[in-house]
């Protein structure tokens, strides 16, 4: 006979998967990938170090699961704001606002999903979740130029620089000790924020569009 487990034993599975991973990330985003230490993952959720171990086998991989489920929720935001509708140049600019001020809320968390140094593993999952916003910035860039809002540009390239710059921009401000002021961080949004409208539209934001582009 072949065992299969019940919901009640599912449920309990799942519920110790998640208290290790919020365990994790909450100790993450207090001290970063560097100073996490398996015991202290699981005396954080509650259960063995074995039990850490059952779930996931190497520390990467549980750093990696960490990068994912931070990395996703960004996507879902980000999505979101691609599809409501309206001009692109407004949509770009919001999602560019939402990702840096939403990092800026959680520095230390951002900093070690976004940059800090960790295994090959990890990497990876970076590279993965930054395609996929390279192609949520695409749509919105190609609908801008359909649109006539954006000059005609390489779209693949354009929003491979624009993700790749505004995640540069915030990596210094969310690695330094002191935490920024609310005001130097919407300073620092707003210039980001422009920096990424004046590299795709090719002008000053609310800048008039030049008939004879």
């Amino acid at each position: 006979m072949v065992y299969r487990r019940t919901e009640r034993v599912e449920a309990r599975l799942a519920d110790n998967r998640a208290r290790i991973l919020q365990a994790a990330r909450q100790l993450v985003a207090e001290s970063g990938f560097r100073e996490v230490q398996i015991a202290s993952v699981a005396s954080s959720a509650a259960v063995a170090v074995g039990t850490v171990y059952r779930y996931f086998p190497t520390k990467a991989e549980l750093f990696a699961e960490i990068v994912r489920s931070v990395s996703q929720r960004e996507i879902d935001v980000l999505r979101e704001i691609a599809d409501s509708g309206g001009p692109a140049s407004e949509r770009l600019a919001a999602a560019v606002r939402a990702f840096a001020s939403r990092a800026l809320r959680g520095r230390r968390l951002a900093c070690a999903v976004l940059a800090e140094p960790v295994d090959p593993e990890v990497d990876d999952v970076r590279l993965e979740y930054r395609r996929i916003h390279y192609g949520t910035f695409e749509r919105i860039i190609d609908e801008g130029i359909r649109a006539g809002e954006f000059p005609p540009q390489d779209v693949s390239a354009s929003a491979a620089c624009l993700v790749g710059a505004f995640m540069e921009g915030l990596v210094s401000p969310l690695a330094m000790e002191s935490p920024s002021t609310d005001a130097e961080n919407a300073r620092l949004v707003d210039a980001i924020v422009r920096f990424a409208l004046r590299a795709v539209s090719g002008r000053q934001p609310g800048a008039a569009a030049d008939p004879t582009r």
